[in-house]
């Protein structure tokens, strides 16, 4: 990663790319047929987010492995429902994708590169801590676009990192800073990892402590600090904890020792060395061009190619 001063963007593709695909009509097709609609809306994602936010530095981080195995050996069950299975040719710990969605991600990456949008994966970890680390390594503002609110442990105002959550599209986004957690959650962007690993998490199949929700966690964070600050209170006859919650929170000691690991986002991936600016012109003008022919990529590529050269 070169010196970041300028604002930077993190995209987090396949949350961006999934919600292009359920988006997009799959009538927006290719001269042969073949569906584009998340190559395209992915397009017009990046158009926007580019005209309307005018960073100097964009990166699309990737999930070189979705489901990394150092995070399923300490909670067996992370993403374990979003497995694939039961179709011919399933990989061990293939993500459930579907099938026209597939065949569009080497298209996209292909066209990030020719375009010259700087695409970063790491294997062995996800997008989220591809994002994590290029975070922790900016000198300057931050813009992680995604629709996981996971990461809004990353959000920082003294150091300028917000999330823009999409709402409708890219269009309309939740420009997530601190002020706006504390009034939906009661915690800050430290405090949200601590908030989501009590509270449980099925979409990611993280089992939280049971009869420990959100408003409950946020209290007792509220209270204590932080989870070393509440489990240290469990230990404190004096603390004040019903007897409910300290038997929960004692029961769940094995969870609440190696939960922080798998949702805290990883801060020091192994970036490659890559050019983050925001490219003016194609990187491989010859290259786009046919894909642009082969892909039918017309007016959303054509669009972006403006928007970057203006």
């Amino acid at each position: 990663m070169r010196g970041v001063t300028g604002r930077l963007m993190l995209l987090d593709a396949a949350s961006l790319y999934f919600r292009a695909y359920f988006g997009v009509p799959d009538s927006v097709k290719a001269p042969d047929g073949t569906p584009v609609n998340a190559v395209r809306g992915l397009l017009d994602f990046i158009d926007r987010l580019v005209r309307d936010h005018r960073p100097q530095h964009l990166v699309a981080c990737m999930d070189a492995d979705w489901r990394p195995r150092w995070r399923v050996e300490l909670i067996p069950t992370y993403k374990a429902h979003r497995v694939a299975v039961g179709h011919e040719g399933a990989r061990p710990d293939e993500e459930e994708v579907p099938d026209t969605l597939s065949p569009q991600v080497p298209v996209i990456e292909a066209v990030l590169d020719a375009v010259g949008i700087a695409r970063v994966g790491v294997a062995g970890y996800e997008a989220d801590d591809v994002i994590g680390t290029f975070t922790a390594r900016a000198g300057g503002p931050v813009d992680i676009v995604t629709g996981d609110r996971d990461l809004y442990q990353l959000v920082d105002d003294g150091r300028g990192v917000r999330v823009l959550y999409p709402l409708k599209g890219v269009g309309t986004l939740q420009l997530t800073d601190e002020a706006v957690l504390r009034e939906k959650y009661g915690v800050d962007g430290r405090g949200y990892a601590d908030l989501a690993l009590l509270r449980g998490d099925p979409s990611d199949g993280l089992p939280g402590v049971p009869g420990i929700g959100e408003k409950t966690a946020a209290k007792l964070l509220a209270e204590f600090g932080d989870l070393a600050g509440i489990m240290a209170a469990v230990d404190d006859p004096r603390a004040r904890l019903t007897p409910s919650q300290r038997k929960r929170l004692t029961e769940a000691r094995p969870y609440l020792a190696v939960a922080p690991k798998v949702v805290r986002v990883a801060g020091d991936v192994p970036l490659p060395d890559v050019d983050t600016a925001l490219p003016r012109a194609p990187r491989d003008p010859a290259g786009l061009e046919a894909l642009a022919a082969r892909w039918g990529l017309g007016g959303s590529l054509d669009r972006l190619l403006t928007t970057l050269g203006t």
